[in-house]
């Protein structure tokens, strides 16, 4: 049986930013309840069986909600939505938004597009060491860097350190040209991304200027104590297990601390260990530390990242490594 339902909204312009200011992204939808979507100025009309009608009318609604909250909405996050509505987890869009990060009142909020990115939020709110890990394009890295920059403006921390590993810093790139500075940057441009992202040009230039914000090889760690300080060290896969070990018992009082890594992307020399699998190994059972892993589903980048970290977890365990 057939049945058709109409639901009506302000204006077109409404309707249009539903679909990610998309009218094509309509497919979506009918693709996956297998129903008609119609739209004409402020009104959508939904066809199909009963229950997929009224399946897709919560999407509309879930959509809905979250733009009223605030959300800018996004192709992934009508995906979002009806993934919250087949499953009835209990989940919705709107949930999103309410986790948002205010990094700057000068830049839009940092809001979290996969449950598992709403729970490393939350995770590094409430715990003092969270490991992220998952492949790329997941956001282990940009939400850390936005959760660092939400407790300053909460008066929450005094410092934001941002470090990665660079072992080529002590020898390799003594061959390279200019000051040691211009030789260890290029390492450290991605977390520098992240911050030029969330960040005002001039908010960022005082921050960095003031040494509110430090980036650092991981290298430059050893023999501190860092309190007070919010601490990221991204790439952690590439820490060797004596770096690894220094990292975390740099931690002082009122530190919080967030290790990113993907684990299928090691580049240690084949003799070198991993720390990051060693402290996975190691500090499971210990509390206080939290361990939020990410999959495909999360990659938030473009949608060809998503499919080439599937193709290739699929190739390598497959065990087929030919040229």
């Amino acid at each position: 049986m057939m049945y058709s339902e109409i639901i009506s909204f302000e204006n077109g312009r409404l309707v249009h930013e539903l679909f990610a200011n998309e009218i094509k992204n309509v497919r979506i939808l009918e693709e996956r309840f297998g129903v008609k979507v119609t739209t004409r100025d402020g009104w959508v009309r939904i066809d199909g069986a009963p229950e997929n009608v009224q399946k897709t009318k919560r999407v509309f609604d879930q959509l809905q909600d979250a733009l009223d909250q605030g959300l800018e909405i996004a192709k992934k996050d009508i995906h979002s939505a009806m993934e919250f509505v087949e499953k009835e987890n209990g989940v919705a869009l709107s949930d999103f938004q309410r986790a948002k990060l205010e990094t700057s009142s000068k830049k839009p909020p940092v809001v979290p597009r996969t449950l598992n990115q709403k729970r490393y939020i939350q995770a590094i709110k409430e715990y003092e060491i969270v490991f992220g890990l998952g492949p790329a394009g997941t956001g282990k890295t940009f939400l850390a860097v936005a959760a660092a920059l939400a407790a300053f403006r909460a008066e929450e921390i005094k410092k934001i350190i941002l470090t990665r590993p660079a072992v080529e810093a002590g020898e390799a790139l003594g061959f390279l040209p200019g000051e040691l500075e211009d030789k260890i940057f290029p390492y450290l441009r991605p977390l520098y991304d992240a911050l030029e992202e969330m960040l005002d040009a001039e908010e960022l230039k005082k921050m960095v200027d003031k040494g509110v914000i430090e980036l650092a090889p991981l290298a430059f760690m050893r023999g501190r104590t860092l309190s007070g300080s919010f601490i990221i060290l991204d790439e952690a896969q590439n820490t060797t297990t004596e770096q690894m070990l220094m990292f975390l018992t740099r931690l002082g009082q009122r530190s919080r601390c967030v290790v990113t890594g993907d684990p299928t992307q090691v580049d240690l020399p084949k003799h070198r260990n991993s720390g990051l699998f060693e402290a996975i190994s190691a500090l499971k059972s210990v509390s206080g530390i939290y361990f939020c892993e990410f999959g495909e589903k999360d990659v938030v980048r473009h949608k060809l990242v998503k499919d080439i970290v599937e193709a290739y977890r699929i190739h390598r365990a497959s065990g087929k490594n030919n040229l």
